[in-house]
């Protein structure tokens, strides 16, 4: 089990260095907003993995607390993009 485990940490970092260098590459606003929402999702991941390898369940707490967060600040973001209020 361990091997599964450190071979899906591996590549959640190597997804998590390529979001990060999209965030600060990335050609445009919109580009580097879906950097961010995928990195969301990453930590997401990442809390997931740490509460199974553990067996704390207040882990997937914070992953669905992080989620819902992830998910109303990616809203936000592009209603602010495309240049509508929050309240539309």
């Amino acid at each position: 089990m361990m091997g599964i485990s450190s071979i899906i940490l591996f590549a959640l970092v190597l997804c998590a260095f390529m979001c990060l260098y999209r965030i600060g590459r990335g050609p445009s606003a919109p580009d580097r907003a879906m950097g961010i929402d995928i990195l969301g999702t990453l930590i997401v991941a990442f809390t997931a993995l740490i509460g199974l390898h553990t067996g704390k369940d207040w882990y997937l707490s914070i992953a669905l607390a992080w989620a819902l967060l992830s998910f109303i600040g990616a809203i936000a973001l592009a209603k602010y993009l495309e240049g509508r209020a929050y309240d539309e």
